[in-house]
């Protein structure tokens, strides 16, 4: 259900290259930064990582319980960087519980990792080679998620080109019906049911747990404006509409 994607160089005119060196500067920055930090443990045997990387674990499951109540409204922005364009639209942020996931899951990949690099054997070339490759290798991952999280505004946003997540985008003419999402029995986001089933996959969800937005508000949103989607391309600013208040 996502747009095609096609695998080309971006316009000139697209208005995103300013951001997309923003975000380039960003993820160079935060790859440095981790590069540099992580040289420092070159030399450090298994045990040393041994408490983290049983440690991590626990925390990672306990982070994972840890749902505090989404509050966020979406705001209004006059210019959203999305995947292809810059667009006016509503944005949501992400979540207090989104980055902490972030942190810890960068954490939990960044220690297993190093303690597996541990293993190899510094006397000999090809391990000091495959430990340099291994650093490397850290270093451009997390600073790929630094220029993910500069490289568009806010977590989630709606714009007439369609509800993006992340770097997913979904347009409004393939979605017939919106409903909350449930994951272990508690609502983690709002399912897009798509008019044209392009592939055996589920419908897919937006929002959830990564979001500030909670899912009453978002879902509302959604349904409100993918039968007037061009209301958010006229520059001006709107409101999400408040969801519906039960009755009683």
């Amino acid at each position: 259900m996502p747009l095609p994607r096609a695998v080309r160089v971006p316009p000139l005119g697209d208005g995103l290259w300013s951001r997309r060196l923003l975000a380039l500067a960003v993820g160079a920055a935060v790859a440095a930064l981790v590069g540099g930090a992580l040289w420092r443990t070159r030399g450090w045997d298994t045990e040393s990582f041994a408490g983290v990387a049983w440690a991590l674990p626990a925390v990672q499951w306990l982070e994972r319980r840890w749902r505090p109540r989404a509050r966020g409204r979406l705001a209004w922005r006059a210019r959203v960087a999305g995947r292809d364009a810059v667009e006016p639209g509503l944005v949501a942020r992400r979540s207090l519980a989104g980055c902490a996931d972030l942190v810890v899951d960068a954490l939990f990949g960044v220690t297993l990792t190093l303690a597996v690099a541990s293993l190899l054997p510094d006397e000999r070339p090809w391990g000091r080679i495959a430990w340099v490759v291994v650093w490397a290798g850290i270093a451009v991952v997390v600073g790929r998620i630094g220029y993910e999280e500069a490289r568009f505004t806010g977590r989630l946003a709606l714009t007439a080109g369609g509800v993006r997540h992340g770097r997913r985008v979904y347009d409004w003419t393939n979605i017939d019906r919106v409903s909350p999402h449930k994951n272990d029995g508690r609502l983690d986001g709002v399912r897009l049911r798509p008019v044209r089933w392009v592939s055996l996959q589920p419908a897919p969800v937006v929002g959830g747990r990564d979001t500030a937005v909670g899912e009453d508000r978002l879902l509302a949103a959604i349904e409100y404006f993918r039968h007037r989607p061009q209301a958010l391309s006229t520059g001006l600013p709107v409101s999400a509409p408040e969801p519906a208040v039960p009755a009683g």
